[in-house]
């Protein structure tokens, strides 16, 4: 009888709840518990095995904590009176307790935060938005990634605004919507404002379709990660200025062309173009090859296109002190290394290096390859198309290569099972593609040219156009420059002449006779050469006269 008395003998009222954040709702009682008439928590004074006062819920029991200000993240105290964001202990830890309620008020579960940024859930935290409890409609609902920013973006807006945020972390966004709808749907527009990060950004895209298109709005957070680190830069009003100015959703690769105007004025006035390694008309044609682009190099078999392609990633790396990612799948490391030294040199070392000393031949590595600028792809045995491009991707993103060089296509798709070629080109184009697109990486790719069957053969001088290149359309289609190269392996005089060709060039438009070059077997070297035509061994009859 005693017991029933202390039971109900009231000591003290309307003092503030530490559970749910009700100002006036907790009543204590003579046996020392006390009961929130908000939130129907009731706490006990009984002490469990690691010294912390518990709350005792229908389902399950809750830590008690104590309301204070969190001075490390800027938080009020009246902001954590607001929420119930109370500060306590778990297992002699020291931590944050954000309290969740269910669709009634009732508290069901509650997020400890530790010191070492882990997490444990009490109860249940799944199923509802923190601080879902305090509003039931209103003119704009804001919603954030975590519980701190919710209590940030509230303290912000004076604590008159209505937020909540997301339970568990950007990936409970779209379930928590899904499960929400009906209460969502009580708001005029609901804003998101969450972090900036790739969690943030897929989070965003996981939630789209949900409410109506009209509705939803994203607050671009530009300037700095999430909505806390606005306020301990003391930069709240940027915070307040991207919410209120949060544009209705639209996927991330639908842009509205006025939203463009931070990326134009940021543009340089001329796209930089890297020049070829020889003054020839072609260069200024297709003004020279550029990053984020597919730079195709086509021509018949044994004309010459690893030799001009050599030149050029020579070129970039030693002269214009780019870093090229090298993958040269019908030869060696060795045999590229050593390309590259002659080139350098001015000698067919991959031959004979007999007239270069061991001083000259480590001086040349020295100022090549020593450089640190180009970045070897190496492979024994079967070559596998994923492995390549996960190499590529590593070279461009990890290595941070300006130019990719991949000779060549055909190579690269053989080891695909797969009976279509078309086929495997037309993947292996579209994830070139992608890639040089996502990167921003130039590349220079070496493709074939099919057997024509009516016309001059391509080794014997036959001019090249765009429905010669060998395996899909998606090469001519994909690809930003076309350089074909033709050279007439049987003639008597000029069989090391090489003839520059642009089919393509989607940044000029420009197209025609680029340009020759001639091939010096002493140096190994593609030089500039001004042929006389009359002279030179191609057929000039389906060109007008002209090469």
């Amino acid at each position: 009888m005693e017991n029933d008395r202390l039971n109900k003998q009231i000591v003290e009222m309307h003092l503030p709840c530490p559970s749910c954040g009700s100002h006036d709702a907790l009543t204590t009682y003579a046996d020392g518990h006390s009961y929130c008439f908000s939130c129907k928590a009731t706490t006990f004074p009984k002490e469990d095995q690691e010294g912390g006062t518990v709350t005792s819920a229908p389902s399950c029991v809750f830590i008690q904590g104590h309301l204070q200000a969190l001075k490390a993240r800027g938080i009020t105290l009246a902001t954590c009176s607001k929420y119930g964001y109370v500060t306590g202990s778990y297992q002699g830890k020291p931590c944050h307790i954000a309290n969740y309620y269910d669709e009634y008020g009732k508290l069901k579960g509650q997020k400890l935060r530790f010191q070492d940024k882990t997490f444990k859930a009490i109860g249940s935290t799944t199923g509802t938005f923190y601080g879902q409890q305090l509003y039931s409609k209103g003119k704009r609902l804001i919603i954030t990634e975590g519980e701190i920013d919710c209590l940030t973006v509230s303290q912000i807006y004076g604590n008159i605004a209505c937020v909540v945020s997301i339970p568990t972390g950007a990936g409970s966004a779209k379930k928590t919507f899904e499960k929400n709808l009906e209460w969502l749907n009580n708001f005029d527009e609901v804003v998101v404002a969450f972090d900036s990060d790739k969690a943030g950004i897929e989070a965003i895209e996981s939630i789209q379709g949900i409410l109506p298109s009209e509705k939803l709005k994203v607050a671009r957070l530009q300037h700095y990660k999430d909505p806390n680190e606005y306020l301990m830069a003391n930069e709240g009003d940027k915070l307040v200025n991207a919410i209120d100015n949060a544009k209705p959703y639209s996927p991330s690769n639908i842009i509205n062309g006025s939203e463009l105007w931070e990326l134009l004025k940021e543009e340089p006035e001329e796209v930089r173009g890297y020049s070829l390694p020889w003054e020839i008309d072609a260069d200024t044609m297709i003004k020279g090859i550029r990053k984020g682009e597919i730079t195709l190099v086509t021509a018949g078999t044994g004309i010459g296109k690893s030799t001009f392609v050599r030149e050029i990633l020579y070129h970039l790396g030693v002269h214009q002190h780019m870093k090229v990612g090298i993958m040269m799948l019908e030869e060696n490391t060795r045999r590229t290394a050593k390309g590259i030294i002659g080139i350098h040199l001015n000698k067919p070392i991959h031959i004979s290096r007999v007239e270069v000393s061991d001083s000259e031949y480590k001086q040349a590595f020295d100022e090549t390859l020593g450089k640190g600028l180009f970045v070897l792809y190496n492979h024994f045995g079967s070559l596998e198309t994923d492995k390549l491009l996960n190499a590529m991707r590593y070279m461009a993103v990890s290595e941070r290569c300006d130019f990719l060089i991949l000779d060549h296509v055909s190579i690269a798709t053989s080891g695909i099972e797969a009976k279509n070629e078309t086929k495997m080109i037309d993947v292996l184009m579209t994830r070139l593609r992608s890639l040089v697109e996502e990167t921003g990486t130039g590349m220079v790719a070496i493709c074939h040219l099919k057997r024509t069957e009516d016309k001059k053969a391509h080794e014997e001088g036959g001019h090249v156009s765009l429905n010669h290149l060998r395996g899909s359309q998606s090469l001519a289609q994909l690809s930003d420059t076309i350089i074909a190269l033709e050279r007439n392996q049987q003639s008597e005089k000029d069989r090391d002449v090489m003839g520059i060709r642009i089919l393509k060039c989607r940044h000029t438009g420009n197209t025609g006779l680029g340009g020759f070059l001639s091939f010096n077997r002493e140096t190994n070297r593609l030089e500039k050469y001004q042929p006389p035509m009359e002279a030179y061994g191609f057929d000039t009859e389906d060109n007008g006269g002209e090469f």
